[in-house]
């Protein structure tokens, strides 16, 4: 098993350096040398052949997108397999529980009331200040998550489920409140986030969002023998010797964490965690020491292969990403509805 599951790692991470050089070359801006691979050594080089916009378009612009579209889409489907595996349900997503929502209530609170914020803030946290409402948005909403489906030190998953539930609702009323107070302005920033975009990728954001999924994944990754166990019922799991309880509370924490720094820096993309754990569903069963790390490197070709098209499609304009995962999304949800029905 180990040296199957090892072979589709290496198969996965080599389409997605194939489709990460492919979406490198693809974009409006076309580079003045004929040849890409001699401008990026080149630049590398220091040549003074080095054309200095083509670097900056590959080396500030098009390189940071493609490593934010694999971090991204690796933590979002990474997430949205551990969440059905802890609720044993395949419609599952990390917005089930509010993350998603309460990240972005309190982005929209930044871009409505920014002016108002941003008086009481240092000035170099101006620039930042969505990002760090959105996440957060996404912690606070987690630990009263947290706290609300906790009793006796035993997490209860329905009634976490039930107080995510009420958090989007109550955080869908308080969006709509705001969408109602804002200017033509705030009210197109506000959609465009809500519609998700990785046009802010940079550097800075990439190192932070690969410092919060790699100490995310230490604790998730390994979780899929945990869960396996878990889909035979929490009692059956424990008399395994799983702390249930321990692993429910980390595939909480930490999947607020990933999804409250993808929000923060890319607004909502959705579908992602559920798309890429059904289809590997399909193939591999419910086998979650395979769904989980194959996910990881799944949700990075998924989104890599929707933020090309979205950015390609209408050129020189560009479409939200978020309108290309719902594309795809809405028949995999229907799919399951389907199977459901079948199966009753």
């Amino acid at each position: 098993m180990q040296n199957k599951l090892g072979a589709y790692i290496i198969f996965g991470l080599t389409a997605l350096v194939v489709l990460g050089l492919i979406s490198l070359t693809m974009g409006v801006y076309k580079f003045e040398n004929d040849s890409f691979f001699g401008m990026v050594k080149d630049g590398f080089l220091g040549s003074e052949n080095s054309d200095p916009g083509d670097w900056y378009v590959f080396s500030e612009i098009r390189l940071p997108r493609v490593v934010m579209a694999m971090l991204i889409g690796s933590a979002l489907a990474v997430s949205g397999a551990a969440m059905q595996g802890m609720f044993k349900n395949p419609l599952a997503t990390p917005s089930l529980i509010g993350v998603t929502s309460g990240a972005s209530l309190f982005a929209a609170i930044a871009i409505v009331l920014g002016s108002f914020i941003r008086q009481i803030l240092p000035e170099f946290l101006h620039s930042l200040l969505i990002s760090l409402m959105a996440f957060f948005g996404a912690i606070l909403t987690m630990v009263f998550v947290y706290r609300m489906s906790t009793v006796q030190r035993k997490t209860n998953v329905v009634i976490m489920l039930l107080a995510g539930v009420a958090i989007s609702a109550m955080a869908g009323a308080i969006t709509g409140f705001l969408i109602y107070l804002t200017d033509d302005e705030e009210l197109r920033n506000l959609t465009f986030w809500t519609l998700g975009s990785l046009a802010g990728a940079s550097w800075q954001k990439n190192l932070i969002l690969a410092l919060v999924i790699g100490v995310s994944y230490i604790f998730l990754i390994n979780k899929g023998k945990a869960l396996n166990a878990m889909m035979l019922g929490e009692q059956d799991a424990a008399h395994l010797g799983i702390p249930v309880e321990k692993v429910k509370k980390q595939i909480v924490i930490f999947t607020a964490l990933m999804v409250g720094s993808c929000v923060a820096f890319a607004g909502t993309i959705g579908f992602v965690g559920l798309i890429v754990p059904y289809i590997l569903r399909l193939i591999f069963k419910s086998n979650y020491h395979i769904i989980l790390p194959l996910s990881a490197v799944a949700g990075s070709i998924l989104l890599l292969c929707a933020d090309t098209f979205s950015r390609t499609v209408v050129a020189p304009s560009e479409m939200p990403i978020g309108v290309i995962t719902a594309f795809l999304g809405a028949p995999v949800f229907i799919a399951i509805l389907i199977r459901f029905k079948k199966a009753l």
